[in-house]
């Protein structure tokens, strides 16, 4: 087997890969202050951006959850990949050739799972695509052509034709190493009595991209009669695909709708072609299942859930249209964005839309638009007589139900005074109350638990910048008071650190010089405790991100390693982060040292009373009158006492 990755290799594909490129394939960064960039976190939930990149240090962390590291780190902890097939992935993106400390090249049947995954469907990607144009896929290309589609947007949406034998891509794959247990792993093939064979036969193909770009899996569409399958059969689950995952089309729209700040979500892969065809590329799709929690996560990191984000449902007018309507809204709380919902006059997809009435109606029929919850409430109006008394409380009761899920009051009361007026209640507080009443039922039931937000733990609360948590909870590695930063001693010893991590030129040498116990707070004393092992601050003016990489490799678990990300990307509380601010600090926190040590002679002294010896009182009294006269010096001269 192949050894471990040359360690200079890993470094230079640290180096090579600015952390910021790779975490905005994921989601949306904005200029976070300091140089950082900040972003919705892609590890848990949360309403506003307390993730942060520091593209100068190549770190990112989480204030809320914790989550912190390199680029590394991020691919491995969202992709679930082991360290070397993150290195592999990344070294790959860079053009870096590995090498490995056993000797010779990783050879491709040793690299990880997830990697061959994705190479099997990359090249089973372009072999669809190469099949598109033999004589057999004519009926695919026909089908393209009919919905008005040609050769350019094909290629440009990369879609494919599965010939019809048995195990033409199968044998295909095998040529290219791929194992049998591979290619059954991938979903590319599937048993047969013989041995594996083709999943997707006579079909035409669009690739299932993930937000990263890589291809995972693939929707095909029946062309023949004589195919017994169903409609359109889509990938099975598989290590590297999860339908309720993956959102066809958002490698293409991720940047535009991160740009825009709005998406449109359409019902199937030629809905999508025809919304980017006609100018609407922030158009994506569902991959055989509904549209659901995992979905909306992907879309609120790319919106940033700004109060100008829009979600644009563009479901069919049929009865399934609506249904999906309605369960849309259930989730629709789960977006801070305004969602809406557009349907064409007479009830055509997009595709059609494009197809009978060109580009400019699809462009269009995102524009006048209905708010989702008012299309909702209506579908369940209108199943009512609204002419007499008990269809007007029987729509009432069942339509006030939904509207007291709303869990923000002022948008609860808002909806509920617009609900009055579509049954005909002319009493709205009425309308009010009875959904107040519903609400606070659900909650007594356990129904509803408020917003589950952004922040784990006791971490929740956050500083006056909008920064660090003002209360953190002690490593489980350590002994002693937790993080209090109302405490003007762990505030300054926080300050210092971030100095030390973030620019030691301005804290070396004099930092270095500081012992471990100068640190009140245990998780700050372990932080200083990496960075001595790493060297000192003084490493940090010699190469930054060495010095960086080093205090995390000595670091003894991930919730110090978390620490020092999250110290190593805060923003500093000072308007100039210059050597006056850096001595104060330095100053500051030695004479909090001073003072406590002066403070415990004294201490013992008393409790000694008379039964001290002449000698080791003399010497108490001794270290006492130095140390007050070093205190004095620091008060006095500042940091030139240092």
């Amino acid at each position: 087997m192949a050894g471990r990755i040359n360690d200079d290799d890993v470094k230079a594909v640290r180096d090579a890969v600015p952390i910021d490129s790779v975490v905005s394939e994921y989601l949306q960064l904005r200029n976070a202050g300091g140089g950082n960039l900040k972003g919705l976190c892609p590890f848990h939930d949360e309403k506003s951006p307390s993730f942060q990149v520091s593209p100068s240090k190549g770190l990112f962390h989480c204030f809320g959850c914790q989550e912190g590291g390199d680029t590394i780190a991020f691919v491995m902890k969202i992709d679930h990949l082991s360290f070397s097939e993150t290195v592999e992935r990344l070294a790959a993106k860079a053009g870096i050739t590995l090498r490995y400390e056993e000797g010779g090249y990783n050879p491709s049947h040793q690299r990880g799972e997830r990697i061959r995954l994705i190479e099997a469907h990359q090249a089973a990607a372009e072999f669809y695509v190469r099949a598109l144009e033999s004589p057999e896929a004519e009926i695919g290309r026909t089908f393209l052509a009919e919905r008005g589609f040609d050769q350019d947007a094909a290629a440009h949406f990369r879609v494919g034709y599965s010939p019809a034998g048995w195990d033409h891509l199968t044998r295909y794959l095998r040529g290219k190493g791929f194992s049998d247990k591979e290619l059954i792993t991938s979903g590319l093939s599937q048993d047969g009595r013989r041995g594996p064979i083709d999943r997707f036969r006579g079909r035409l193909m669009w690739p299932i991209s993930d937000t990263a770009g890589d291809v995972v899996g693939f929707g095909a569409r029946k062309l023949r009669d004589d195919d017994n399958g169903p409609k359109y059969l889509n990938t099975p689950e598989t290590p590297i695909y999860k339908k309720s995952q993956v959102l066809y089309g958002i490698d293409l729209a991720k940047k535009d709708i991160a740009k825009a700040s709005r998406a449109v979500v359409v019902e199937g892969y030629t809905d999508v072609m025809a919304c980017h065809l006609a100018g609407v590329t922030t158009a994506i799709a569902t991959c055989g299942t509904a549209f659901g929690n995992d979905h909306i996560k992907i879309l609120r990191r790319l919106l940033m859930d700004n109060g100008s984000a829009r979600v644009i449902f563009t479901f069919d007018g049929d009865a399934a249209g609506q249904k999906a309507a309605l369960r849309a809204f259930e989730d629709d709380q789960k977006f801070a964005a305004e969602t809406y919902i557009a349907i064409a006059p007479d009830g055509m997809d997009p595709c059609d839309l494009r197809l009978v009435k060109g580009d400019d109606s699809v462009c269009d029929l995102v524009e006048p638009r209905t708010p989702l919850f008012e299309f909702a409430l209506r579908q369940i109006v209108g199943r009512y007589d609204l002419e007499t008394p008990a269809g007007r409380a029987a729509a009432l009761d069942e339509a006030a139900a939904v509207v007291a899920k709303i869990k923000t009051s002022s948008v609860q009361r808002e909806v509920a005074v617009q609900l009055a007026g579509l049954v005909g209640i002319l009493d709205q507080e009425f309308v009010v109350r009875r959904v107040a009443q519903l609400a606070r039922w659900a909650r007594d039931k356990g129904g509803d638990h408020g917003e589950r937000g952004g922040r784990g733990g006791p971490q929740g609360g956050r500083g006056p910048r909008g920064g660090a948590p003002q209360q953190a909870a002690p490593a489980p590695a350590f002994s002693g008071p937790a993080l209090n930063l109302r405490s003007p001693a762990h505030r300054t010893e926080r300050e210092l650190l971030k100095l030390a991590l973030q620019k030691p030129a301005l804290v070396s040498p004099a930092f270095d010089a500081y012992g471990v116990d100068e640190f009140t707070a245990p998780p700050y004393a372990a932080v200083r405790q990496c960075i001595e092992e790493a060297g000192g601050a003084e490493q940090g003016v010699v190469d930054d991100r060495a010095y960086l990489g080093a205090v995390l490799d000595a670091a003894p678990d991930n919730t110090v390693r978390n620490l020092v990300t999250e110290l190593a990307v805060e923003v500093f509380h000072g308007k100039s982060i210059d050597e006056t601010y850096a001595g104060m600090h330095l100053v500051h926190v030695r004479l909090r040292a001073v003072d406590r040590r002066i403070a415990d002679v004294q201490s013992s002294l008393a409790r000694l009373g008379t039964n001290v010896a002449p000698q080791d009182l003399a010497a108490a009294q001794n270290e006492v009158w130095v140390l007050q006269q070093y205190a004095q010096t620091l008060r006095a001269h500042g940091a030139a006492a240092l």
